[in-house]
């Protein structure tokens, strides 16, 4: 197997392209994110108590556009048809322009368990850093927040997206997750999901169980149809879902059941061998029980692996070692993960990076232990110190053509090879 640069051969090459984010210009953004950073914090807190799941988030919209049309930027609210979406624009002359992510929607049951209250201030301090580089004359061009709403649920940057959000207005476009740990190359795979239901026919289900066609029998099977399937899935390969009807009572043969299923591959162009072993599950549940069958992909499509743009991460990581941050190899980075974002639609359109960052915590995203963990003044050190590495990175774009030129070259390989 070929192995792959670690992280010190990585530095070496980043260094080899003459970065121009010098201290000085270092010491701009840090400036202008520290302080914000109380600001900051005050945001965080409130979006975590006040959680919104996705397409809701009518408080975050309300209280981040506020805030970013307070600090100088242009905002346009309600953003390409979508009620919580929102850009935030701020430029000086002409030049490359770089795009900057916020979340701010939570999970159900389990409030920001993925941290989007950090994710939505990370976007704040990124771009008011890029600002204050644009505002001091050391660099000219366009910095662009993006508010995406919905990210639990795979639709505000792939709405983005087809509606050329990305594609006709940025060069680049960079976020940042806060995890248990550092990755600048975050690895994160397609991910697909369907809805599926049986349709039988009722009978009293001790008088007369024989008259009717149980389309409850027809979900177990599936579920017995996709564990036996899984010995034959690749080890990357991820399926898993709920039932989501289970008949009407105890006493009546189910007439209708229903089921709802993920399935992941660890890039989008897979996804087709695991999508048709799904439909034969199906499709085998139904014959062997005599129900009719009927499932419905999602209609807005996969969403799709994110293609990390190595340049800009390398870059990332080298201005987090400058706090004591290390990260493992690649190869190893890319051994673990397994978590899905649309960011990944985004990553095939433009150069993007989407890094990890630890927030002192050992609880895995989408539990309580790391809700508790997102709103700690710890993770909001963790968010302080990214931010302005991110912002560090989006600011190297602006200045240095030659390093533009090298992200480009590796966005296209990389897309070539997905």
């Amino acid at each position: 197997m070929e192995q792959l640069p670690c992280y010190e051969d990585c530095v070496k090459q980043i260094k080899k392209l003459n970065i121009e984010c010098t201290d000085e210009i270092e010491q701009i953004v840090n400036q202008a994110i520290d302080s914000i950073s109380d600001e900051l914090r005050t945001i965080s807190l409130d979006l975590h108590e006040n959680m919104e799941t996705g397409m809701k988030e009518v408080h975050a919209h309300y209280i981040l556009t506020k805030y970013l049309e307070k600090k100088g930027f242009t905002v346009t609210r309600h953003a390409y048809g979508m009620h919580t979406a929102f850009t935030a624009e701020y430029s000086r002359g002409s030049g490359r322009r770089i795009g900057i992510c916020s979340e701010y929607d939570g999970l159900p049951g389990l409030g920001q368990g993925c941290g989007h209250n950090l994710i939505a201030i990370s976007g704040l301090a990124s771009a008011i850093g890029i600002k204050a580089v644009l505002e001091s004359g050391k660099a000219s061009g366009k910095v662009i927040l993006f508010g995406t709403p919905a990210e639990e649920l795979s639709i505000g940057k792939i709405v983005l997206v087809q509606k050329r959000a990305f594609q006709d207005n940025v060069d680049v476009c960079l976020m940042l997750h806060p995890a248990a740990y550092d990755h600048q190359y975050g690895k994160l795979i397609a991910i697909h999901d369907v809805r599926v239901e049986f349709f039988g026919k009722p009978s009293h289900a001790s008088a007369a169980p024989w008259a009717g066609v149980n389309a409850l029998d027809a979900i177990v099977q599936v579920w017995n149809n996709v564990s036996m399937m899984r010995q034959q899935l690749l080890p990357t390969d991820r399926v898993h879902g709920i039932v989501t009807d289970g008949g009407q009572a105890a006493n009546i043969i189910p007439e209708h059941t229903s089921a709802f299923f993920f399935v992941r591959t660890t890039k989008a162009s897979q996804a087709d061998r695991l999508i048709k072993k799904m439909e034969a599950c199906f499709e085998a549940a139904a014959l062997a029980t005599g129900c009719q069958v009927k499932y419905t992909w999602r209609e807005i499509g996969i969403t799709k692996d994110v293609i990390q743009n190595a340049v800009m991460a390398d870059t990332y990581a080298n201005h987090m070692k400058k706090y004591g941050i290390r990260f493992p190899s690649r190869e190893e980075q890319e051994k673990s993960g397994g978590g899905s974002t649309d960011m990944g639609n985004v990553s095939y359109e433009v150069p993007v990076i989407h890094p990890m960052y630890g927030i002192h915590t050992t609880a895995s995203n989408h539990t309580v232990e790391f809700t508790a963990a997102a709103k700690t003044e710890q993770a909001h050190k963790d968010t302080i110190t990214a931010s302005k590495c991110l912002a560090a990175t989006g600011v190297e774009v602006l200045l240095n053509e030659q390093y533009y030129n090298h992200v480009v070259k590796e966005f296209k390989k990389e897309l070539a090879e997905h």
